[in-house]
């Protein structure tokens, strides 16, 4: 089998690679996913990346003469031209060309873009069908990452930083704020922030039965979700409080952009859908002005954590096109 059919879409997070195989109908055939070592260093990573590809090469007993591209999203500010990694603080990585590495690896075209915008990417074309002009997308996990549509089109920005809605500082109340007592808006309502919250809570004795849907130790979205649906109050207070800030702070955002539509994602809202986005709502009412708010559509993607994968489809499909 010597034909380029086949397309490579990678997802580079602060805790796994995701890489997946994409055949000439633009379905995902297969998928690669291993750890992140952030503290091996940048080098370590692009080896990690390759391996998870070349592992998809064997297992689908295809070699690089069937790839017609890689497409990879990155959690930082990244110049998709020259493929410099400025910032990627989830990977400990600064001012280092992730694409001129793992070009070394690959004769094949390597496109980058940051993995919220690659999201974005994917749900605007393979969710809506092309068929929404002005959004933002917000993923929630380990951070909060944003993405920007703009008559159709990805917003980066002067220095490919827009979009970057978790670096944005607030108050406890979601309000915009850099007096006394304000943070970063991931540091404030991530999974992260959750999470630390509810560990600082039940060390100082309140009651939760959340451990009991851990594993390894770990609170993951999947245990979150499993609280909250079991009734624990306190798991159910910190989301509430978290989600509150979420909604607020994206109905200021909403009266300064006027988009039409607002696509949630990440682990959280995976997790458990049906409780963030009525929360989110209706904070998100309360503070959007009535104009810009009206017929504002606040939904959850479908597409989980496919979405990068199918945003790099479509990158593909815009290089081979251009």
């Amino acid at each position: 089998m010597n034909i380029a059919n086949f397309i490579i879409t990678v997802d580079l997070g602060g805790t796994k690679i995701l890489s997946a195989l994409v055949d000439a109908q633009n379905e995902i055939v297969g998928k690669v996913k291993l750890p992140t070592d952030v503290t091996k260093g940048a080098d370590f990573i692009v080896e990690c990346i390759a391996k998870s590809i070349n592992q998809l090469f064997v297992n689908h007993n295809i070699s690089e003469k069937n790839i017609r591209a890689i497409a990879m999203g990155v959690p930082g500010t990244v110049n998709p031209i020259s493929g410099m990694l400025s910032n990627a603080p989830n990977l400990g990585i600064r001012d280092f060309n992730i694409k001129e590495a793992l070009q070394k690896s690959y004769k094949i075209p390597v496109l980058l873009e940051n993995d919220v915008n690659l999201a974005a990417l994917g749900i605007k074309n393979h969710e809506f069908d092309n068929k929404v002009n002005n959004m933002l997308v917000v993923f929630i996990g380990t951070g909060i990452g944003g993405a920007l549509i703009f008559n159709g089109n990805i917003y980066r920005g002067t220095n490919y930083f827009a979009g970057e809605i978790g670096h944005m500082l607030v108050n406890s109340k979601g309000e915009f704020s850099s007096g006394k007592g304000s943070k970063s808006f991931e540091m404030i309502a991530s999974r992260t922030a959750i999470v630390e919250n509810i560990n600082r809570k039940i060390s100082k004795g309140n009651k939760s039965n959340i451990l009991e849907f851990v594993n390894n130790g770990k609170i993951k979205s999947s245990a979150l979700a499993n609280a909250v649906e079991s009734g624990d109050k306190l798991v159910i207070k910190e989301m509430k409080k978290a989600l509150k800030v979420i909604g607020s702070v994206l109905g200021s955002v909403t009266t300064l952009l006027n988009i039409d539509t607002i696509v949630l994602g990440g682990g959280v809202v995976e997790a458990m859908s049906d409780f963030v986005i009525p929360e989110v709502q209706k904070s998100f009412k309360k503070v959007v002005l009535p104009e810009p708010g009206k017929n504002v559509k606040i939904v959850a993607t479908n597409l989980g954590d496919d979405a990068p994968l199918y945003g790099g489809i479509s990158l593909v499909e815009e290089f081979l096109t251009n």
